[in-house]
């Protein structure tokens, strides 16, 4: 498990170095076996690499890693974007299972974050946040970003939204039967998440409400 994380770490943040391997592995392969299709790999696996490195690295260690927690000490903005957004450099700490802490780093586009989705979500500096590791090379980590104050707070954020975009609907119409149900079900959706005893009771309030348009 050490090695597997110790290449994927190297394959995820060194791009360039992986695609010079992957050249000269398959070039070799290709001048000891006098056989040009073994050059046709490269340029299939360094796009792979460069597209699903950290989505790879993110789900390993997720399923076979061992939750700590990490702190960012230092984030640099660099001269390249992503998407027309600056890419960052970090440097963190990462806590080892015996207490002591370990260097890392990782960047905008070479971090391991889970849940894999279509967003990068760094955690701010200087705020403790979980994370996963192999024991034995804790550099390489998965930022558990959901399950941190931060990710929690989005979340929850997400399932706000929904609820004040059907309120803003019942409150310009309150005998609109449609809108009363949008807002039930947005309602419904929250305090499956979160305990909100207000909320319980907006429920069944609009469900009174519904029958006595019926």
């Amino acid at each position: 498990m050490v090695l597997l994380s110790k290449i994927l770490f190297f394959i995820s943040h060194h791009g360039f170095y992986t695609v010079i391997l992957l050249i000269l592995f398959f070039g070799l392969l290709s001048f000891l076996t006098k056989k040009v299709w073994f050059l046709i790999p490269i340029i299939p696996l360094a796009i792979l690499n460069g597209f699903a490195g950290q989505f790879l690295n993110a789900w390993f260690l997720n399923k076979y890693g061992t939750e700590s927690i990490a702190l960012i000490t230092s984030d640099i903005e660099t001269n390249s974007t992503l998407n027309d957004m600056p890419i960052h450099d970090y440097e963190a700490i990462v806590k080892k299972q015996d207490g002591k802490y370990v260097s890392t780093f990782f960047s905008t586009t070479s971090a391991a974050i889970y849940p894999i989705e279509n967003a990068i979500r760094i955690p701010q500096t200087e705020v403790y946040f979980p994370v996963k590791y192999i024991p034995g090379y804790e550099k390489n980590i998965v930022i558990l970003y959901n399950q941190s104050d931060e990710g929690q707070a989005v979340l929850r954020y997400s399932k706000q939204a929904p609820v004040n975009s059907a309120k803003i609907k019942y409150e310009a119409d309150r005998t609109n039967k449609e809108f009363i149900k949008e807002y039930i079900s947005a309602l419904e959706d929250y305090v499956k998440t979160y305990d909100d005893e207000t909320y319980e009771a907006k429920i069944k309030e609009l469900k009174k409400e519904l029958k006595q348009l019926k």
